[in-house]
C-alpha cells in the first residue's frame, strides 16, 4: 500500500506552497543519489518525495488527492505510468524539479554526473477525452485510445549545442551594488535539450519530428468522476534531442444512464407503479448497475417512499465500499376511466379506507429529502 504523501514530506494537509517545497527539498537533499551513492533504499526515498512533491505542489492535483487520495492517480498518475514511483526515472526528476536543489549539488543537473551532465527538455503534453458508460464506471475499464503523438524521426540525429555545450543554461554575470552575480537561464538556442538538430529526412517538420498513431492503453478505476483527469506518463509529444515525452492527460466524460440518476456514490431509480399494484402490493424487477434486481412492494405503499438498497450504488474510488441504490416509489393516478370504473371511485369517495390517514411513521416529503443527504 503507498504511503501518504504528505506523511513521505512530513508536513499536514494544511502545509502551503512554501511549506510543501521547503520540506521536498529537505528531502530531497537528505536523500540524493550523490550523498547516497550505491543506496537503493535512499533512491526510493528520493523517488516517493519527488512523487509526493509532484502532485502536492500542483494545486490541481493536490485538490484531487485531498478529495480521492491515491487512486485519483492509480493507472495513470505519478511518475512513470501506474502511479508508481518504482518506473520513475532519475533524469525526469533533475529535469522538472532541478531548480529545488538550487547550487547544493551544481545546480541539480543530470543525475549521475554530480549535477555538471545535460538537461533533459520534456515533450508537450497531449489531451483526450474518453466517454465512460455509468457501468463501465461503477465497474472500472481498461480503454485502448489511438493518440497522435510527435516523435522523433527515424535517422534524425542531433549534435552538442555550441551556445550552452550542452549543458541546456547559459550563465549570465551581471554586476550590481552586491557585487558580481551569477546566474542561469535556459539556453535560448536548443530550448534546454543541449542538442540542436543535425541531419533530418525530408518528412520530418524543423524540429526532427513527424507525427505517428499509436494505441494507448489506459486503466480506468471503478467510481472516477465526471471532469475528473488522469495522466499517462510518457505517453505526449516527443521532444527534440535528449528529452522526456511529456504526458497524456485523459479527461473523463461519464455518459447519461437511461434509468439511472447518479449522485456521488449513490444511483436513484424512479420507478412507477399503478394504483391498484399500490393497494395490492407487488414484486417489481428494477434496473442496477449490475443487471435487474427484483424487490417486493407492500400492500398499501404510498407514493414519495424511498427503498434504500445497501451496496448497489457506485465504488468509492478510495476503496471504502460502495453507495446505494435509492428506489424512489410513484404511485400512477390513472388519467382516464371507462364508466365501471368511474363509478366504483364515486362509490368509495367517502369510504374510510379511501380517507387520506398518515401515520407519524409516514415522513414528510421534507424529511425524506433530509434523510437522503444525511
Amino acid at each position: 500500500m503507498k504511503k501518504d504523501f504528505y506523511e513521505i514530506l512530513g508536513i499536514s494537509k494544511s502545509a502551503d506552497a512554501a511549506a510543501i517545497k521547503k520540506a521536498y527539498r529537505k528531502k530531497a537533499l537528505e536523500f540524493h543519489p550523490d550523498k547516497n551513492p550505491g543506496d537503493k533504499s535512499a533512491e526510493e526515498k528520493f523517488k516517493e518525495a519527488a512523487e509526493a512533491y509532484e502532485i502536492l505542489s500542483d494545486p490541481n492535483k493536490k485538490a484531487k488527492y485531498d478529495q480521492y487520495g491515491h487512486q485519483a492517480f492509480d493507472g495513470s498518475g505519478g511518475f512513470g505510468g501506474g502511479g508508481h514511483h518504482g518506473g520513475m526515472n532519475m533524469d525526469d526528476i533533475f529535469s522538472q524539479f532541478g531548480d529545488i536543489f538550487g547550487s547544493a549539488f551544481g545546480g541539480g543537473g543530470g543525475f549521475g554526473g554530480g549535477g555538471g551532465g545535460q538537461r533533459r527538455t520534456k515533450g508537450s503534453n497531449l489531451r483526450i477525452k474518453v466517454k465512460l458508460t455509468l457501468e463501465e464506471v461503477a465497474n472500472g475499464v481498461e480503454k485502448k485510445v489511438k493518440v497522435k503523438r510527435k516523435v522523433q524521426a527515424p535517422g534524425v540525429s542531433y549534435k552538442t549545442c555550441s551556445t550552452c555545450n550542452g549543458q541546456g543554461q547559459v550563465m549570465r554575470v551581471t554586476n550590481t551594488i552586491l557585487g558580481r552575480m551569477q546566474s542561469a537561464s535556459t539556453c535560448p538556442t536548443c530550448g534546454g535539450s543541449g542538442q540542436i538538430l543535425d541531419k533530418k529526412p525530408s518528412e520530418a517538420d524543423s524540429q526532427g519530428m513527424i507525427l505517428e498513431d499509436e494505441t494507448v492503453s489506459i486503466k480506468i478505476p471503478a467510481g472516477v468522476v465526471d471532469g475528473m483527469q488522469l495522466k499517462v506518463s510518457n505517453k505526449g509529444n516527443d521532444a527534440p534531442g535528449n528529452s522526456v515525452p511529456g504526458d497524456l492527460i485523459v479527461a473523463i466524460e461519464e455518459l447519461e444512464h437511461e434509468f439511472l440518476k447518479r449522485e456521488g456514490e449513490n444511483l436513484h431509480y424512479d420507478l412507477y407503479i399503478s394504483f391498484a399494484e399500490a393497494v395490492l402490493g407487488i414484486s417489481k424487477d428494477i434496473e442496477a448497475i449490475n443487471g435487474k434486481v427484483r424487490i417486493k412492494l407492500e400492500e398499501g405503499i404510498q407514493s414519495g417512499k424511498i427503498l434504500r438498497l445497501k451496496g448497489k450504488g457506485i465504488p468509492s474510488i478510495n476503496g471504502y465500499g460502495n453507495g446505494d441504490l435509492l428506489v424512489h416509489v410513484n404511485v400512477w393516478t390513472p388519467k382516464t376511466l371507462n364508466k365501471e370504473q368511474k363509478q366504483f371511485f364515486e362509490k368509495n369517495i367517502d369510504d374510510e379506507n379511501f380517507v387520506p390517514n398518515p401515520e407519524k411513521s409516514d415522513k414528510s416529503f421534507f424529511e425524506k429529502v433530509k434523510d437522503m443527504f444525511s
